[in-house]
């Protein structure tokens, strides 16, 4: 087994401010950044913070900015940098510090839980739910999410702008409502909800721009824009501005009040 000494750059400390703190460390072959982190702490900086858990790729814990790119620390390999480049490990930019590594990313839970989840239609009981394949299949990949919110952290809707935050779901939750709104079992029409419509005036689907950044830094490889924002924003858009849409809406309320 062949190693080098890295050069690092990681960033120390807390809600009151830090900065960017200089180590050589030992870098071993197959190794990813996570386990030099880890070596950090055994060897020289025992009280460096970082969140972890599963050290695979399915966890989402351990989610932070290398050389300024939001990535999984466990999924970033060593090899992938040359071995005089100085690597640069820093906290997610788009949420509070709360010590060295580690982020506050209570924001995106305040979101998940602004979004209404299923609801089961009224004639079918447990068991007796029928769909097309085809219709299983188009919204699968977004379940492959881990929730590191790398996502939200890359949208520059809410990482160049703090005051976004109150209005916009951000992408990882905006697939979600792109999700439910695809569920051919999905009842939330007949129970006086507009997926579409919330998108649009409760969960910010106008700020999205479409830059796709939120797709490129998926460890997923989830189509987040092309296959939720877009089509999301494109059936927002027919709700809202197709005269036959909203003549059918009308016709289909007053039949209903008839």
């Amino acid at each position: 087994m062949s190693s080098y000494t890295a050069h690092f750059k990681v960033w120390r400390g807390d809600v009151g401010g830090g900065g960017l703190e200089d180590f050589k460390v030992e870098v071993n072959d197959g190794e990813v950044v996570l386990d030099i982190i880890h070596r950090l702490q055994a060897t020289q900086a025992p009280d460096l913070a970082v969140r972890w858990n599963c050290k695979a790729g399915k966890c989402g814990s351990c989610s932070a900015e290398i050389n300024g790119r939001p990535r999984l620390l466990c999924m970033t390999r060593m090899s992938v940098f040359d071995r005089e480049e100085t690597i640069t490990v820093t906290p997610l930019r788009a949420f509070p510090v709360i010590r060295d590594l580690v982020t506050n990313v209570g924001f995106n839970y305040q979101k998940a839980r602004e979004v209404p989840s299923f609801v089961p239609p009224a004639d079918l009981g447990p068991g007796e739910y029928r769909m097309m394949q085809e219709d299983v299949d188009r919204p699968q990949e977004f379940r492959k999410c881990i929730e590191c919110f790398l996502c939200q952290d890359t949208c520059h809707v809410v990482r160049d702008h703090e005051e976004n935050k109150q209005a916009f779901a951000g992408p990882r939750f905006l697939m979600r409502v792109a999700e439910l709104d695809m569920h051919p079992l999905d009842a939330a029409a007949e129970s006086g909800l507009d997926r579409k419509t919330t998108a649009q005036d409760e969960h910010g689907l106008g700020y999205c721009n479409i830059t796709k950044c939120c797709t490129e830094v998926c460890p997923e490889g989830i189509k987040i824009t092309d296959n939720a924002l877009i089509p999301l924003k494109e059936r927002a858009i027919d709700r809202k501005y197709d005269p036959l849409v909203w003549l059918g809406s009308k016709i289909k309320r007053r039949s209903s009040a008839g």
